[in-house]
C-alpha cells in the first residue's frame, strides 16, 4: 500500500491535470502492449500498433521491464506540454541522476551494454533512446490522441464536479476503488509499502488512459508529487481506429447531417465543461427525453462523451465537439514557437508540474 501523508495546505494544493501526458501515456502503454490483459479495451489497439513497430519493443524493454521498477526520468514533467517538449527534457536529465535511476534499475538484472553507456551520459546511447521513444510514441500512442484526450477531459469534468459538491475531500474521495480517502491520508493499492509526504507541495492528479487498475507514481518522493491514476472504461471497447484515408465530402456530409438544427447545436453548446441530462434539458429549454435524445446522437457522432456519474450522467464535449464548436480541428495541444511553456503553465487552471510515478509491479502498470 502507498500511504500519501496530506497537511492542510497540501489539500489546498491539489490540483487535476487538464490533458494527458505524452510520456506517461507512452510508457505505460508499453506495459498494456505486452501484459495481454484487458483484451476489450486494448486488445484492438494492441493488434494495430504491433503491426506499425518496427524493433522498438525490444529496444525498450529493457528499460522499462513488465513489472517493478522504471527510471523516474523516463516521465519527465515537460510530457504535460507534449512529446517534442518532453522529450527535450529528457535528453538534458543530468547525468548524476541517469546514474543512479539506471543503477536501481541494473540492480535486478543485466542491462544492455547501450543502457549502460546511457547511464554515463553518452550522447549515441541517448540518440538511441530517444529515437526509440519517438518511434514507439508516433505508432502507439499519437494515432489516438483525441480519443485520449477525451477520455482524460471528461475524467476532469467528473472530479470536478467532485470537487465543486465536496471540496477537495469530495475530490480525493471520487477517486477510482483502488485509492481510499481516510483523511488526512490516501490509500493506494500498491505493490510495495511506501508513505509519501508531501510536506506543502500538493499533489498532481493525472488521468491516463493506459495506466491500468493500479495508481503510479514516482519513486523518488524528492520530485514533485503526482498520482497517476486510471481513466473509467466502463462499456468501452478500445480506441477508435486512427484515420487510414482523408475524410470524404460524403462522410462530412453524413455527420453534420446528424447535427442538422438549432436545437441540436444548442445542445452541443449547452454541454459546456460537463452536464448532467437534466442540467442540459435546463439550459437548452427542452425535455428530458428530447435532451437525451439528441445528446445520443452527438455521442453517437463522436461529439461527446457520456459518463455515469452516481445516479446520473454527465455529459462532456470530445476534442471533436470542442473543435466544431470554435471552427478548428482537434489536436494534441502544444504551445506555438516562441512561446514555449514551463510544465507548470501549461497545466494551469489545473497546474501540474513536473511528477512521476510508479506503476504497481503487477499486471497493471509497473513502477516502485
Amino acid at each position: 500500500m502507498l500511504r500519501v501523508h496530506f497537511t492542510e495546505l497540501d489539500l489546498a494544493r491539489v490540483r487535476m491535470a487538464n490533458r494527458p501526458d505524452a510520456l506517461w501515456e507512452t510508457v505505460l502503454s508499453f506495459h498494456r502492449l505486452r501484459d495481454k490483459q484487458a483484451e476489450m479495451v486494448y486488445g484492438d489497439w494492441r493488434a494495430e500498433t504491433r503491426t506499425r513497430l518496427n524493433g522498438e519493443t525490444r529496444l525498450l524493454a529493457p528499460l522499462i521491464p513488465l513489472r517493478g521498477y522504471f527510471p523516474d526520468f523516463l516521465t519527465p514533467a515537460e510530457g504535460i506540454i507534449g512529446a517534442d517538449a518532453a522529450m527535450e527534457a529528457l535528453r538534458a536529465t543530468p547525468g548524476a541522476r541517469l546514474h543512479d535511476e539506471v543503477a536501481r534499475l541494473s540492480a535486478d538484472r543485466t542491462l544492455p551494454s547501450w543502457i549502460q553507456d546511457l547511464a554515463q551520459g553518452a550522447g549515441p546511447a541517448f540518440d538511441r533512446l530517444l529515437g526509440a521513444l519517438r518511434a514507439y510514441h508516433a505508432a502507439a500512442v499519437a494515432p489516438y490522441w483525441p480519443h485520449l484526450q477525451a477520455r482524460v477531459e471528461a475524467d476532469r469534468a467528473r472530479r470536478g464536479r467532485a470537487l465543486l459538491d465536496g471540496g477537495a475531500d469530495g475530490l480525493l474521495a471520487s477517486l477510482p476503488p483502488t485509492t481510499r480517502w481516510r483523511p488526512p491520508v490516501l490509500e493506494v493499492d500498491y505493490p510495495v509499502d511506501r508513505d509519501l509526504f508531501l510536506n506543502g507541495r500538493g499533489l498532481l492528479l493525472q488521468p491516463s488512459f493506459f495506466c491500468r487498475r493500479t495508481p503510479v507514481t514516482y519513486r523518488n518522493a524528492e520530485l514533485t508529487p503526482v498520482l497517476v491514476y486510471p481513466v473509467e472504461h466502463a462499456g468501452e471497447s478500445a480506441p477508435p481506429r486512427p484515420l487510414r484515408q482523408p475524410v470524404t465530402a460524403s462522410t462530412k456530409a453524413h455527420w453534420l447531417g446528424k447535427l442538422v438544427g438549432q436545437t441540436r447545436s444548442a445542445v452541443l453548446q449547452g454541454v459546456g465543461a460537463g452536464c448532467t441530462t437534466s442540467e442540459l434539458a435546463r439550459r437548452v429549454g427542452v425535455s428530458l427525453a428530447s435532451a437525451s435524445q439528441h445528446a445520443s446522437v452527438l455521442r453517437e457522432a463522436g461529439l461527446l462523451l457520456t459518463l455515469r456519474q452516481g445516479g446520473a450522467v454527465l455529459h462532456t464535449l470530445t476534442p471533436l465537439g470542442a473543435a466544431l464548436l470554435r471552427g478548428g480541428t482537434p489536436a494534441e495541444r502544444v504551445p506555438e514557437q516562441g512561446s514555449r511553456l514551463t510544465a507548470e503553465q501549461a497545466s494551469r487552471p489545473a497546474p501540474e508540474p513536473s511528477q512521476r510515478l510508479t506503476t504497481s509491479g503487477t499486471d497493471p502498470s509497473p513502477r516502485r
